[in-house]
């Protein structure tokens, strides 16, 4: 190892950009493979429920063999994938359970939209009668104000889950309850990290977005008026292109979100548990 590239003492928080930093050259060193198990993942989404337990394990077995770089210990891809293959159930039984925590936020949302309005109407309706037109702006200004407070306690609380495959993928002893019990003990006071983390990868992968979107568009100009004359063959044509490009784009980006999961999540663990993180000043 030719050492480090300034990683920061076991028990200091890496940078955001050495995060996004450490997370580009794992993907850009890897890219092939990881692209190949991401796009692998996406072909398991086509089958219903085994499927959709595959595709989340092969997207964390990427985020387990970045993690394996990371702490100098690189694994293989068929002895990883074994690994995810035997917890496969405990990753259907995670997916249930973040669906059913996905269930109640947006109840809880629900209510308090409910709840919310039911207190406009009445507000809005006393203050039609006294005509006050600042009365209006102040409930304007609040309603702005807890739609934004709500938000953020949204996307706190869902960061908490940030990391539950990777302790699942990863550690020994670990099930569905426990992978998201040690997500939320991970993220504890590093949520807003997480979040302009992720803030700046979204604005690295925008252009891809980009390009996605505009070849799209192409397809959709050259296609949709030979599918609007009834040309079935032209319409199923024209459904393949963009499932595979979608699957491509999906496959090209994830690599590079689970190899930012696995630096987020080592940099914690070696903070908290003093694995004393190096990261290597070679290609990784």
């Amino acid at each position: 190892m030719a050492g480090n590239f300034g990683s920061p003492s076991p028990t200091q928080a890496l940078s955001v950009g050495n995060v996004v930093s450490a997370g580009l050259r794992l993907y850009r060193s890897h890219l092939k493979d990881y692209f190949l198990l991401a796009l692998k993942a996406y072909v398991w989404v086509l089958v219903p429920v085994y499927g959709w337990a595959k595709f989340y394990a092969l997207t964390a077995l990427i985020s387990r063999l970045a993690f394996g770089e990371l702490v100098n210990q690189p694994e293989s891809i068929p002895s990883g994938e074994r690994f995810v293959n035997s917890r496969l159930w405990q990753f259907l039984l995670t997916i249930l359970l973040l669906f059913l925590v996905g269930i109640g936020i947006g109840l809880g949302v629900v209510i308090l939209s409910i709840l919310l309005g039911v207190v406009s109407a009445a507000f809005v309706g006393g203050a039609g009668q006294q005509g006050n037109p600042a009365t209006y702006l102040v409930f304007i200004l609040a309603a702005f104000v807890i739609g934004i407070v709500a938000l953020l306690g949204i996307l706190w609380l869902v960061t908490r889950f940030y990391l539950v495959d990777l302790p699942l993928a990863v550690e020994e002893g670990i099930e569905a309850t426990s992978a998201i019990s040690r997500s939320w003990e991970l993220t504890q006071g590093h949520v807003w990290r997480i979040l302009l983390i992720s803030f700046v990868g979204f604005l690295i992968t925008i252009p891809i977005q980009i390009v996605v979107q505009i070849v799209i568009s192409i397809l959709q100009a050259v296609f949709l008026p030979l599918i609007s004359d009834g040309n079935t063959a032209f319409a199923l044509l024209y459904f393949v292109l963009v499932l595979v490009l979608s699957f491509s784009s999906g496959a090209l980006l994830i690599p590079f979100w689970q190899s930012i999961k696995a630096v987020i999540y080592y940099d914690l663990r070696s903070r908290r548990e003093g694995l004393g993180l190096q990261l290597r000043d070679r290609e990784i």
